[in-house]
């Protein structure tokens, strides 16, 4: 059948009505995040800046693809974090959940990400979200407990600390930031003397657990804590002088703005992983350059990098897919972003596994004495590189359900 010249102008400015319509609608990106508890400075209004400095430097590739960025606090609680997460992708649009750097908060709304085929990218510290709690709605990017201690102890041995002895906060975090670490320390040709624990959260003084540690002869003294309590650690064992070079301290898990707090004096010569350092490489710098007038001279830690890098490839996956099917499913946007090779300014090169575990190279770095540093936040010195390959928990042993035998 033919149209008339007028039923024809007509169709064709109804599709481009409904054409300028459609590419109107915006990608919505939400960053669920600490913005004032104990993850702050980790995570907090640092992720947020990250995530748009993302969003800038995709808008350089393509300029015609709108993103909306939102952000809220989860008050480190995951019924908070679950209830906004189902709040945002049903009433705000939300495509995208990135950060939540707690690991309960991050489970739960793992679950509320798939149950509406919507996107989650963590920065939380459990390798279970890999493991027997994967999705294919979800992505674990910045690192994790296996990770962390994997480059920790790996590396350590390999520099000649073959004998152990941890610290351990007493519960489920502390007991898996021990068990990663003694396998890896193990089949790396170490050993493991021994490990104290300490009542968790109640303890404040270290000093019994200090000296324990310290009488069992280790060459190397770790500690499985995290927040406050790795904090309080450094700086009571600076305080009884058990960083004499006779014995080294390695913290499995402790980013670069506990360092600033504690100061170098404190925690010189801590062995601390990291998956980025602000100061690595010329990408880190210009990236760190960028986001440090934004957060009053600060310069970004791990976590806050993984919100620069998630948002970054989950822009060039959604691009690719096309914003109509990325809106549509976003298990479907995961799976792109598993095809497509990461590729960044924070992490250089790298891939997104099949069980959402994002592989990128790991750091060992020792941290600088005072007379050492040459300008602000210059606090660790270089000592060795673990491949993503080697660093992260192999495919396998995470007996992830979606990963096929």
């Amino acid at each position: 059948m033919k149209l008339s010249r007028r039923a024809f102008m007509a169709a064709s400015a109804a599709t481009l009505v409904t054409g300028r319509a459609r590419a109107a609608q915006p990608i919505k990106i939400g960053v669920l995040t600490d913005l004032a508890g104990p993850y702050a400075d980790d995570s907090g209004k640092g992720s947020v800046v990250m995530a748009k400095l993302a969003i800038e430097d995709f808008r350089k590739m393509n300029a015609g693809l709108d993103v909306e960025l939102i952000s809220a606090d989860f008050s480190d609680k995951p019924d908070v974090a679950a209830n906004l997460a189902a709040q945002w992708y049903d009433r705000e649009g939300v495509d995208l959940i990135i950060d939540v750097p707690v690991s309960s908060a991050a489970l739960a709304v793992a679950n509320v990400a798939k149950q509406k085929d919507k996107v989650a990218i963590f920065n939380a510290g459990s390798s279970a979200l890999t493991g027997a709690h994967c999705t294919p709605n979800t992505a674990h990017w910045a690192f994790d407990t296996y990770g962390l201690a994997s480059t920790t102890g790996r590396a350590v041995v390999e520099a000649g600390g073959k004998t152990w002895f941890f610290i351990q906060a007493n519960y489920a975090f502390g007991a898996s930031l021990v068990e990663d670490a003694s396998s890896v320390i193990e089949a790396s040709g170490g050993k493991v003397l021994g490990t104290v624990k300490y009542p968790f959260p109640e303890t404040s003084d270290y000093a019994s657990f200090l000296l324990q540690a310290q009488s069992s002869g280790a060459e190397v003294i770790g500690f499985a804590s995290a927040g406050a309590d790795s904090s309080n650690l450094i700086k009571q064992s600076s305080e009884f002088g058990l960083a004499n070079g006779k014995v080294k301290l390695a913290a499995l898990l402790c980013f670069i703005p506990q360092i600033h707090a504690l100061g170098l004096q404190a925690s010189k010569g801590l062995l601390v992983s990291e998956a980025f350092y602000w100061d690595l490489n010329d990408g880190t710098r210009a990236l760190a350059e960028r986001y440090a007038p934004q957060v009053g001279g600060a310069k970004p830690c791990t976590i806050q990098a993984g919100c620069y890098s998630g948002v970054l490839h989950y822009l060039k996956a959604a691009a690719a897919l096309g914003v109509d099917n990325a809106k549509k499913s976003g298990a479907a946007v995961v799976a792109k972003m598993k095809e497509m090779p990461t590729d960044d300014l924070a992490f250089g090169k790298g891939r997104l596994r099949e069980d959402g575990r994002k592989i990128h190279d790991m750091y060992l770095f020792e941290v600088k004495a005072p007379e050492e540093s040459k300008k602000p936040w210059d606090y660790y010195r270089y000592l060795k590189t673990v491949s993503g390959e080697k660093a992260f928990r192999p495919l396998a042993a995470g007996k992830c359900p979606i990963v096929k035998a």
